[in-house]
């Protein structure tokens, strides 16, 4: 397949999310992720004030324990908690427990808790973005008020990511662009899953035109993806990073919407310099994209990266 399928990837994923129709209509949402995605106009979505809806409860902390570096998964651009579903409650089950605290933002900055946020060293948090029809700026600005957000509430300074799609670029920038911000809790791990870190197919990509050289650097760079090698020392050494993408093998050599160049070039980035920096491509008709984040054989990995087995 050598064109970018739009119409049936979200005919595909709209079905998924035809359970949680509530919350903004899609011409709200994508007015929203508009005002989001320019700065100068997210002022207009600061003018209303957020409403914290906190039905979730918290289990007090064991005595010993050290600190908290909670687990956030995180989904990317028409995503849902539909998306990061299975490998939370694989997370559960590996832990020996299927609590988890759910986290629903919508970009005026409203927040809904449910569920649990445990006392054990790596509770389990599952962001879903109520307007999701946002891109790269509009993630990173659900992630610069939700994540302080958490820290101050739950009293942690650090936390590891799972980010799929869209999402593991914007947890890239977000670590660089707050790295000096007092406050802002510092990134300890990431597993970035089908990310599209130079650009997605036929948007800012064609198959097979980009090519890395032997230093792994693109031969051709994205505004986002130039930010990023640009601001490279802001991550911080001490970070592990785990990079699963997809390869279907077919003529675009791709997960059928980002490249294998794409999704291989954050390692130019940060590879130099992260703290332990591994690849693992998944290859064949597990490997594409929306399917990816439920496939067993990519859990099994994240879950040993996050030590939870």
């Amino acid at each position: 397949m050598l064109f970018f399928n739009s119409r049936k990837y979200a005919e595909e994923t709209e079905k998924k999310r035809r359970k949680n129709q509530a919350g903004h209509s899609v011409n709200q949402m994508i007015a929203l992720g508009l005002l989001a995605t320019f700065p100068p106009c997210r002022i207009f979505l600061k003018l209303h004030r957020p409403k914290i809806a906190d039905q979730a409860t918290v289990e007090g902390r064991p005595a010993a324990a050290g600190e908290q570096v909670p687990i956030i998964y995180i989904h990317g651009f028409r995503g849902g908690d539909y998306t990061t579903n299975v490998m939370v409650q694989a997370a559960g089950q590996a832990k020996g427990d299927s609590r988890f605290l759910k986290v629903e933002a919508d970009l005026l900055g409203n927040i809904r808790l449910t569920g649990t946020y445990t006392g054990d060293s790596q509770p389990i948090i599952q962001l879903a973005m109520k307007d999701r029809f946002v891109g790269y700026q509009g993630i990173n600005y659900y992630l610069s008020f939700v994540l302080p957000f958490l820290a101050h509430k739950y009293g942690f300074s650090h936390y590891s990511a799972v980010a799929h799609s869209l999402g593991s670029p914007c947890v890239v920038a977000t670590e660089m662009r707050f790295a000096q911000k007092p406050g802002f809790p510092r990134l300890a791990s990431c597993a970035l899953i089908a990310g599209p870190f130079n650009g997605v197919m036929y948007l800012g990509d064609i198959p097979n035109v980009n090519q890395l050289t032997e230093s792994g650097r693109p031969s051709m760079m994205t505004p986002h993806y130039s930010y990023m090698l640009r601001h490279r020392k802001d991550f911080s050494p001490s970070i592990r990073v785990l990079n699963i993408y997809g390869n279907v093998l077919d003529a675009t050599n791709s997960d059928r919407f980002i490249s294998v160049v794409s999704a291989k070039s954050i390692r130019y980035v940060l590879a130099p310099n992260a703290r332990f920096y591994q690849e693992v491509e998944v290859r064949g008709e597990t490997a594409e994209h929306s399917q990816m984040h439920d496939e067993p054989f990519v859990i099994d990995i994240l879950d040993k990266f996050l030590g939870l087995q």
